[in-house]
């Protein structure tokens, strides 16, 4: 599938992504199931975990929530921001 011209897929979008992604396997969920927890749409969560979208504050706490976890478990791990992003 052909990404969309107006994706960009940052290193912090995509490790953000892969945190999500493994914390919600860790817990057995499906994208539906997260989504659900989280009040988002199932969409939404799979371009999240694709490093798609440039999350919102909101969201981010929503599915920390949803994952039984702290926002901060979530943002841990990313790499250092570039200004060029």
């Amino acid at each position: 599938m052909a990404q969309p011209h107006n994706v960009k897929r940052t290193p912090i979008r995509l490790a953000f992504g892969k945190i999500v992604r493994e914390k919600r396997l860790a817990l057995n969920l499906s994208q539906e199931k997260l989504a659900e927890r989280a009040d988002l749409h199932t969409n939404y969560v799979g371009s999240v975990e694709r490093g798609e979208r440039n999350i919102a504050l909101e969201n981010i706490y929503n599915l920390a929530a949803a994952l039984k976890c702290s926002p901060k478990d979530l943002l841990s791990d990313l790499p250092a921001s570039s200004s060029k992003q």
